[in-house]
């Protein structure tokens, strides 16, 4: 195991952004940056042996800055959407930025997570290397009441396994609803679209939305609908069927409601690329996963050694609490009280079928 620190770039006021690289016994390596707590590459062998980073990403710190669909990047204080942009605690009504659809908050933006230095640290442990990204997020910050310590653990396996650790106090009550949203191609970040890959989801039932990906309240069964993955299947074999889910966002991007929620880690979901043989298995403790299929991916950018990556050229696994659940009283809440620690486990293992 080891952990490996190296110059990434610098921001335009001359501070130096760092680059943490995590390498197991096997090879299997994943580096991250303390701008944003990035996750920038995660390097694993296929069934012939040879090397593939299977995450999307960007090479260069102007690019993390601008980080075109939030590639890689610790999404908080809250993921997804809040519809209205606003919530409310104890009576008092919370009002955030209006990023999305001009009148709803999608993750928590414009003023993101991303854009800010995070005090690293970093060591081999028992279980393996980590690297451990914390910021202070003060009260009033992105319009979240509280003033909070968060920090985001990434830690390599030698049984090649990412545990992503989150964490977060605060001296109000507020909002903690962590993830992240990098993008995989377990064909390797540079092969283009991603629907030939087999995806399996341990949840027979999903949240419709409305056309601004707001879900209505509603616990749907994913039963005779193309949005039923308890059978593994291709992703491209359902994505084009004329259901009104799928029309709106373009594809897939909703929230599963995941199987067995009982606060522990359990298996969430798989990925497999025949192409590579190579199989990811998605573990958390949280209720919710939003498996989002890159719909809006943009080709006008260049991404890691020049990739332009366009629409379905990746595909995001990111755990959760449902989306806009502050304004739903019967969902798993997202509230945290003052004082008490938010805590939730995801984690991301590569295995060659």
């Amino acid at each position: 195991m080891a952990v490996k620190e190296s110059v990434f770039g610098k921001l335009q006021d001359g501070t130096e952004v760092k680059r943490y690289t995590l390498t197991n016994g096997n090879g299997t390596e994943a580096s991250f940056t303390n701008l944003g707590g990035i996750w920038l590459s995660m390097l694993v062998k296929d069934k012939d042996g040879k090397v593939r980073d299977v995450v999307l990403g960007v090479d260069s710190v102007d690019m993390l800055l601008k980080n075109p669909g939030h590639m890689g990047e610790p999404v908080g204080r809250n993921a997804n959407r809040i519809g209205g942009a606003c919530f409310e605690i104890n009576g008092k009504k919370y009002e955030l930025q209006k990023n999305d659809n001009e009148k709803n908050n999608l993750h928590s933006g414009p003023d993101y997570w991303r854009m800010r230095v995070w005090d690293a640290e970093y060591d081999n442990a028992g279980l393996g290397s980590y690297v451990m990204f914390s910021l202070h997020s003060p009260d009033g910050d992105q319009g979240f009441p509280g003033n909070a310590d968060v920090s985001v653990t990434y830690t390599l396996s030698d049984d090649d396994s990412l545990e992503i650790r989150y964490t977060g106090t605060a001296d109000q009550d507020t909002v903690f609803n962590m993830t992240n949203h990098a993008y995989f191609n377990l064909s390797g970040y540079d092969s283009g679209d991603a629907t030939d890959q087999i995806v399996w989801i341990n949840a027979s039932h999903y949240t419709p939305a409305d056309s601004e990906s707001i879900p209505y309240g509603s616990i749907d069964s994913v039963q005779g609908t193309p949005m039923d993955f308890t059978a593994p299947k291709p992703i491209k074999r359902d994505i084009g069927s004329n259901f009104g889910q799928l029309n709106f966002a373009g594809g897939f991007d909703h929230n599963w409601v995941l199987n067995d929620y009982d606060r522990n880690v359990r298996l969430a979901a798989t990925a497999y690329s025949e192409d590579s043989g190579i199989k990811m298995s998605v573990y958390t403790d949280l209720p919710g996963i939003q498996f989002y299929t890159g719909n809006y991916m943009n080709s006008d950018f260049e991404g890691k050694n020049g990739v332009h990556f366009g629409p379905r050229h990746g595909y995001c696994f990111e755990t959760q609490y449902y989306p806009d659940c502050l304004n739903k009283k019967d969902w798993p809440t997202a509230l945290v009280k003052a004082g008490e620690e938010y805590e939730t486990t995801t984690i991301y293992k590569w295995e060659v079928k």
